[in-house]
């Protein structure tokens, strides 16, 4: 049995959420690092005003993820799998010894900026719960089109999946939704149409960035979210982390592999706890924690009888 460690995306930001952090050196040194890499003060980035911006949010989800997954290999806990919802995948990427955070936080502040000037407005995501994946897919198929671009984007679990495109393409499906008796349809805090084709140009532009950094061959086993499958190469991580924006994100899968390699302890690294009510699900064997409202003694406690179980 081993441990699995995951990284939520958009939608899990919270106001202040870099100033929750926990009061620790370590924290700081992440912070500063960011700071220094991006040539900016990174504490500014999660104000209200701030989060409006896909640059900020994203920077700051990647930001709490390393500093917090950092906090606990210092207490000497190791994941045996990382894993990351879209632009939680660049936490993990760092985790997993691919990537410095330095390269990573540059990185993500383009995919940022890319992402929101593609589609300034007009352009979202929306969360679908109560459904089957077929009824969602054949709702998309009546509204999609060249004025009214909608696409799955996460297949989240079971009956729970987010759409992307425009505002009024969602709008349509989620009437359709409701009308098929679904528990609830609800746009997200996401401003951009992520996974999905609509961002496959911005994509390669990320590629040809990636293209200059350093990318190392993961120390852990890496998850892809797209793919829910181990990467084992560098060169493989790098298109990973490039274009999952265009990519529909099959988290429920992924999780479903870690858990069928293993993993007994789930643990969800800030901001958020959603996605470990999402692994609830899957772990009925095992535990599923979120690192937020958490005691990292009572992590460090869990943790440390997994590896008891598997040396």
């Amino acid at each position: 049995m081993s441990t699995f460690w995951a990284f939520p995306g958009q939608g899990a930001q919270q106001a202040g959420m870099l100033h929750a952090l926990p009061d620790d050196a370590l924290v700081g040194e992440c912070l500063r690092e960011a700071s220094d890499a991006l040539n900016e003060d990174v504490l500014a980035l999660d104000t209200a005003d701030a989060l409006r911006s896909t640059r900020s949010v994203q920077l700051c989800l990647v930001i709490a993820g390393v500093a917090c997954a950092r906090l606990l290999m210092t207490r000497g806990h190791t994941p045996d799998f990382v894993a990351g919802l879209s632009i939680g995948a660049y936490p993990a990427a760092v985790v997993a010894g691919a990537l410095t955070l330095s390269d990573a936080v540059r990185l993500v502040a383009l995919r940022g900026e890319l992402m929101q000037n593609a589609y300034p407005q007009g352009y979202g995501m929306t969360a679908l719960i109560g459904l089957e994946q077929s009824v969602v897919e054949g709702m998309i198929q009546q509204v999609h089109g060249a004025r009214s671009p909608v696409f799955l984007a996460n297949i989240n679990a079971d009956n729970q999946f987010v759409i992307a495109g425009s505002d009024e393409a969602m709008a349509h499906v989620a009437a359709l939704a409701k009308a098929q008796g679904a528990a609830a349809a609800k746009r997200l805090a996401v401003s951009v149409p992520s996974h999905c084709e609509l961002l496959t140009a911005s994509a390669h532009s990320l590629a040809e960035a990636f293209a200059q950094v350093c990318v190392q061959t993961p120390t852990l086993k890496y998850l892809s979210g797209s793919t829910a499958r181990p990467v084992y190469t560098a060169e493989k991580l790098r298109d990973d982390l490039a274009f999952n924006m265009c990519r529909v994100i099959d988290w429920r899968s992924t999780v479903q592999t870690a858990y069928e390699r293993g993993a007994r302890l789930h643990i969800e690294l800030p901001p958020g706890t959603v996605l470990t009510g999402l692994a609830r699900k899957v772990f009925e064997q095992g535990s599923a924690v979120a690192f937020q409202g958490a005691r990292l003694d009572t992590l460090s406690a869990l943790s440390r009888e997994e590896e008891s179980r598997h040396p």
